[in-house]
């Protein structure tokens, strides 16, 4: 399962500032598919959290950001247009800027990508 995700709207930063990152639940990865004006890694790992999901660094389990509220676990996946408050930790800040995020898109079909940023990765 794929679930596309719009980062946006954070504290501080240009109107038109966003990320749209694929959250893939069965390899517990995400990547980035879009961004404008958010410094945000091309991947990493996902990581739960007790109310909310983790979106960390590509080689260490330090979050990028927290998705309050979003359960990726849940079966079925998250309801499309589904929304919620970003916790953005800003090159490690301990005050994280704060946006929303809302769900795009889920995509329950397993998907063999064209070029995958995971090296050795059948499936995406």
């Amino acid at each position: 399962m794929r679930i596309t995700v719009k980062l946006d709207g954070f504290e501080g930063a240009p109107p038109a500032a966003y990320a749209i990152l694929w959250l893939d639940k069965e390899t517990r990865r995400w990547s980035r598919e879009g961004h404008q004006s958010v410094d945000v890694p091309d991947w990493g790992g996902l990581g739960s959290a007790a109310d909310g999901t983790l979106i960390c660094h590509p080689h260490a389990q330090q979050p990028v950001c927290k998705l309050e509220e979003l359960d990726v676990e849940a079966p079925g996946g998250p309801p499309e247009g589904v929304a919620g408050r970003v916790l953005w930790y800003a090159e490690g800040a301990s005050n994280p800027r704060v946006g929303r995020w809302h769900v795009q898109c889920v995509d329950r079909a397993q998907i063999k990508a064209e070029h995958s940023v995971f090296a050795g990765d059948e499936y995406f």
